[in-house]
């Protein structure tokens, strides 16, 4: 019984950690009405392995790939700042469609390595991002009792597979509804979700620079 707490307390915390929407929610979004829910949910277990590894590193106390990540996190925030911009444009000028119309757009092959450029990108996104690796071990303190060295091999291993479960739980919901409801998208409606999409991912990142310049001066 306590081994299923376990996995049950990291599948809501980890249902909890992707599920609030932010850059990379909108570029599965972006990806599954594009390209069809196999791409969106590419791009989520990218995501889902990001979290996994931060969870593993909370979990089982690895104090010292922990302090690696603090000691160099502004680094990581700059790049993934910097990546997020790039996306943000890079979504905003593209056409998906190609004027091929949103069916056929979501239904055309996607190859083996446009795959692993979405996982890829995604799971950057996440590693990038320091933040998360506090928000687990605030979760984990608080939800399931485990922090740190207090942890069993067993315990934390059951914990971090909840995790991942519980991320794949979202994007898997995600994507389906998603990919759902995208036959009730039109072109027009394709492109402003498009733009809309860019201009935020966009304001992430540069919201990331800028939070960054300001503690310089701070």
């Amino acid at each position: 019984m306590e081994y299923l707490l376990l996995i049950a307390s990291g599948a809501v915390i980890g249902f909890m950690v992707a599920a609030p929407i932010g850059p990379v929610n909108l570029i599965c979004i972006r990806r599954t009405l594009s390209f069809g829910p196999v791409n969106g949910l590419i791009a989520g277990v990218g995501a889902a392995l990001g979290d996994g590894i931060f969870a593993g590193i909370t979990a089982f106390g690895m104090t010292a790939v922990s302090e690696l990540i603090k000691g160099h996190s502004t680094l990581l925030q700059i790049f993934g700042g910097a990546l997020l911009l790039f996306f943000g444009i890079s979504t905003y000028i593209s056409d998906p469609l190609h004027g091929r119309g949103i069916e056929k757009a979501a239904a055309r092959p996607v190859s083996g390595g446009s795959l692993v450029r979405t996982f890829a990108s995604t799971f950057a996104l996440t590693v990038t991002n320091p933040v998360t690796l506090f928000a687990f071990a605030a979760l984990f303190a608080g939800l399931t009792g485990i922090e740190g060295e207090a942890a069993t091999f067993v315990n934390a291993g059951l914990l971090v597979c909840g995790v991942m479960a519980g991320s794949m739980l979202w994007w898997f919901t995600l994507t389906s509804v998603v990919g759902f409801l995208h036959a009730r998208i039109d072109a027009r409606v394709m492109r402003i979700i498009n733009h809309g999409s860019g201009i935020a991912v966009a304001f992430f990142g540069i919201g990331v620079l800028l939070r960054l310049l300001v503690a310089q001066f701070v």
